[in-house]
Formats: C-alpha cells, sequence, structure tokens
C-alpha cells in the first residue's frame, strides 16, 4: 500500500502541482495555523491581517510525513503552545483526524497513529518529540472551517 500512495503522490504533483506549503509569520508569537487541504485560505490568510499574530501557516496533506514535518517544526519551535486546524479535510488521507488522534492517544510500538482511520498514519518522528506535542500543545480543533471571521476570532480569543 506504502508504495502505491507514493506512486500516487508522484503523479499528484505533476497533475495538481502543489506551489507553497507554509508561510512564517511572527516568530514572537505561539500560535500555529494548519489549514489542511484548503490552500485558497492558506493564501487568504497569510495576506490577512492575521499573518501577523501568528508563528506559521501552513497546510497539511499527508497522515504520515506531512505530521512528522508538523511535530519536528514544533518540537524544533518551543515557543509554539497552540495549533488552529482549519481548512477542508484532506479527502482519503484524513490528516486532521490522524493529527488529532495523535494528540489523544499517541502512537503504538510501530510508530503508527493510535484509532487513527488514515491508510498509512506511521510516522517516523522520535518518541520525545511526539510527548512533546502531546503534553505541550494545544490543539484548536476546527476543521473544515474556512471562514477567515470565524478562525480570526479563535485566534483573539487564544
Amino acid at each position: 500500500m506504502n508504495n502505491l500512495g507514493n506512486i500516487i503522490g508522484e503523479i499528484c504533483k505533476v497533475i495538481l502541482p502543489i506551489k507553497q506549503e507554509f508561510y512564517i509569520g511572527n516568530s514572537n508569537s505561539q500560535i500555529a495555523i494548519c489549514t489542511l487541504a484548503s490552500i485558497s485560505l492558506l493564501d487568504e490568510l497569510k495576506d490577512s491581517e492575521l499573518f501577523s499574530k501568528v508563528a506559521i501557516i501552513g497546510r497539511l496533506f499527508s497522515e504520515n510525513k506531512g505530521i512528522d514535518n508538523m511535530i519536528q517544526y514544533v518540537f524544533k519551535n518551543k515557543n509554539i503552545k497552540k495549533i488552529i486546524l482549519c481548512g477542508k479535510e484532506v479527502w482519503g488521507h484524513k490528516s486532521g483526524h490522524s493529527l488529532l488522534q495523535l494528540h489523544k492517544n499517541g502512537i503504538d510500538e510501530n510508530f503508527r497513529i493510535i484509532n487513527s482511520i488514515s491508510p498509512d498514519p506511521y510516522l517516523t518522528v522520535s518518541k520525545d518529540a511526539i510527548e512533546y506535542f502531546q503534553k505541550n500543545i494545544t490543539i484548536i480543533d476546527l476543521i473544515n472551517e474556512t471562514n477567515l471571521e470565524v478562525i480570526s476570532k479563535k485566534i483573539k480569543i487564544s
């Protein structure tokens, strides 16, 4: 299954090229925003006044490499304390669901995200980084929310 997933991923890169994955904002902010599959929301947030209030805005397409990258980023950038998880869920991958399950349940002995419904929820990041993520990061679950005003209110509350 993993080889087929990699092949499909390479085909998608050619057919549906994705431009920017993330934008770095205010290094003093404790907030990160993840727009899941909503690339237009990523761009909209980057061009809004909210951009100056968040450390990073990025997308999350995959339940494995994408989550690995996110965990590594917050582990290295310990200033981040909250992740606003918004935008449309990634069809088939359910990366938002997997991120929530990782935060809640962790991984098993095979580094599989416990209770994930994703097809390939296996991570390579260290257990220390995962434990740090679980203990030190708060996730605000706004999966499927694309309204900038609603997201903005959550950031102002945070």
